[in-house]
């Protein structure tokens, strides 16, 4: 039997490893394999040009909608190739008759009751005629070539699924540039993770995929962008990304805009968990590792960080651990005044303070996920 003593010793150092795994080692050594044991994709012919269908889920987006439309066809990809869908969700605006007066013939407009961005999903890739699917957002912009570098990855008969990035405009907060850091590292580790295998999950702005391995989606599905690349992964392909497939984001990730899509994508992660325990066999699916080590452990860190700061406060009577309680509470002062002071940009403030913000958001989506303020799939958005 353990004493208290070795008991709250215990509790300490596997709470500083799992944080130490979870946000340092799981991201080095996935970038370690990526680059020990690559898994090389040849485009092969990429002179073919398939036919796609984009796919944007629209909710009373009329401020929005003709520029977005005029982005997308205004690509460098093939006009006679490509089909726009917009599935108004139950849009009480002008959303529909905007997209209709464009009066172009590659532009079509379907519209439902409102019920989330998973049925519409569902509704469009139903009524989609091309063989690959290019999903998007309104409010975001692609690059002239972001379609056409999408699509060569699938003259490979292995690519289910590849994913854009999505160049967010740089904070002007504290915890924005904490927040800012943390999406390079995710846009690192999916790179990383795609390299070596496949890639847990989509920048849901800026993806495609092939027509005939998407699977009806729950309606109330919170997380589409992880759910539906899972279930391609699941299926035997690979998931690509692309950093140079880019969609730009014209709001910059500002904690009261982040705080909305935080607590919705950690909401679908628990979801996720719950949903798909099988994901977690490594018999059932192969990334089992890597969505344990990049989306489920980041669910526990709070509970580690509090384990963490409460055995080093009662270990706090010898020196080692009394230093050590120390750098920790210097940790979170810091973390205060880049959260109260939007001023301090410096990384010492700015990275404590997007760290402990988005663990904090941990814990409210969980809070969300339990009292299921997102049923039915209806998300709230973060308006510009």
């Amino acid at each position: 039997m353990m004493n208290p003593q070795d008991l709250l010793s215990f509790l300490f150092w596997f709470s500083l490893a799992a944080l130490a795994y979870t946000f340092f080692g799981y991201p080095l050594w996935i970038a370690f394999l990526a680059r020990a044991f690559p898994k090389a994709v040849d485009l092969g012919n990429q002179k073919t040009s398939p036919r796609i269908s984009i796919i944007l889920a629209a909710y009373n987006e009329e401020a929005r909608i003709t520029t977005r439309l005029r982005n997308l066809l205004e690509s460098d990809y093939p006009g006679d190739s490509m089909e726009i869908i917009i599935v108004s969700d139950g849009s009480t605006d002008h959303t529909a008759e905007i997209a209709r007066s464009l009066s172009d013939g590659r532009i079509r407009v379907i519209e439902r009751p409102r019920t989330g961005k998973a049925a519409c999903l569902n509704d469009g890739v139903a009524a989609a005629k091309g063989d690959i699917i290019v999903f998007g957002d309104v409010r975001q912009r692609f690059a002239p070539d972001t379609i056409r570098k999408l699509v060569a990855w699938f003259s490979h008969p292995e690519v289910g699924a590849v994913s854009g990035a999505l160049m967010i405009e740089k904070s002007g907060s504290s915890v924005g540039g904490g927040v800012d850091a943390y999406w390079r590292l995710e846009k690192f580790i999916r790179h990383a993770e795609a390299k070596y295998d496949s890639s847990v999950g989509c920048t849901g702005a800026v993806y495609a995929i092939r027509r005939n391995v998407y699977r009806h989606l729950p309606a109330d599905t919170l997380l589409d962008d992880v759910v539906i690349p899972m279930d391609i992964a699941a299926q035997g392909y690979r998931v690509l990304f692309d950093p140079s497939a880019v969609a730009f984001d014209p709001q910059s990730l500002e904690p009261e805009r982040e705080k909305v899509r935080k607590q919705r994508t950690l909401a679908g992660n628990y979801q996720m968990l719950f949903r798909y325990p099988q994901w977690l066999l490594p018999w059932r699916h192969r990334l089992w590792w890597q969505l344990l080590s990049h989306k489920y452990l980041r669910l526990a860190a709070p509970g580690f960080m509090v384990l963490l700061l409460l055995s080093n406060a009662l270990l706090a009577g010898s020196r080692f651990y009394g230093l050590l309680f120390g750098a920790q509470c210097l940790f979170y002062f810091c973390a205060l005044v880049g959260a109260f002071c939007a001023s301090a940009r410096l990384a010492v403030f700015s990275i404590p303070a997007g760290f402990v913000f988005l663990n904090l958001m941990s814990v409210s989506g969980f809070r969300h996920y339990l009292a299921g303020s997102y049923r039915q799939g209806r998300w709230p958005a973060a308006r510009s």
